[in-house]
């Protein structure tokens, strides 16, 4: 498959794939999320032991492109739901994927690019990263992010990340768990490499079957946690604080919320 977003570069047995629209600060957007669950499902049944995901330019992912945003006015009920159910498979399939994986975040790392990030069994980050959830400020459900982040950090830091909706920085992450190791950033590739080759040195067996077997002890809590997401997230799409949300962020302006 030829990839318009994102470049995949196999130095065997690592495979790096990098989010690549520098210019959009590696927004998502659904061609992107299509090309990653495609490369990720590639990746599982290739000969590659680790995966490196890093985003190109400043940033590493900054959340959804504005061209999506502007899209979500109007949709169906159906369409909001394929949208989750595709974030949904994106999600799983990198958290599911057999080999270890590592996150490679510089600059921002906003919402799903924050998801990305901390579902990677590893994530390395620059001190300057930043990451959030900040979709309540316009009027969104953090829906699916809000299961990973729930296993990841525990519901008492969940619940204030996600209520806030506030952006904190590559220390604050490192002490929730969802990063490994702060790094500088002309280090990052550097350490990534290194942690990718360290890896290597183990049975590739041994941590095929750890990693399906902690996918498999928080499978049945997942797949209900996701469902629910599902469904949360497309009835709030249909709300009328999610369209004063958007309109008042392309708007530039204060939302009002009712």
């Amino acid at each position: 498959m030829d990839f318009r977003t994102i470049l995949v570069k196999d130095n065997p047995p690592v495979r790096t794939i990098t989010l690549n629209r520098p210019e959009r600060r590696n927004a998502m957007t659904q061609a992107m999320r299509t090309e990653l669950i495609s490369a990720l499902e590639d990746t599982a049944v290739s000969d590659c032991r680790v995966l490196i995901l890093t985003g190109a330019g400043d940033a590493f992912c900054s959340g959804l492109d504005l061209s999506e945003l502007e899209s979500l006015h109007g949709k169906t009920a159906a369409e909001y739901r394929i949208d989750a159910e595709q974030l949904a498979r994106l999600f799983m399939t990198l958290y599911e994927l057999p080999i270890p994986t590592i996150a490679a975040v510089q600059g921002a790392a906003i919402a799903g690019g924050t998801g990305l990030a901390m579902i990677c069994d590893f994530a390395l980050a620059t001190p300057s990263a930043k990451f959030g959830f900040p979709e309540v400020r316009i009027g969104f459900v953090p829906a699916l992010v809000s299961a990973f982040l729930s296993l990841q950090a525990g519901e008492k830091v969940c619940r204030e990340l996600l209520l806030t909706g506030r952006v904190f920085g590559a220390d604050e992450a490192q002490r929730y768990g969802l990063v490994n190791e702060v790094v500088g950033i002309d280090q990052l590739m550097t350490r990534a490499k290194s942690l990718a080759e360290g890896l290597l040195a183990n049975s590739s067996q041994a941590m095929r079957a750890t990693k399906q077997l902690l996918a498999a002890q928080n499978r049945s809590w997942l797949q209900s946690a996701i469902a629910a997401a599902i469904e949360a997230s497309t009835e709030s799409r249909l709300t009328s604080d999610f369209h004063e949300g958007i309109s008042a962020f392309l708007g530039k302006r204060k939302p009002v919320w009712k």
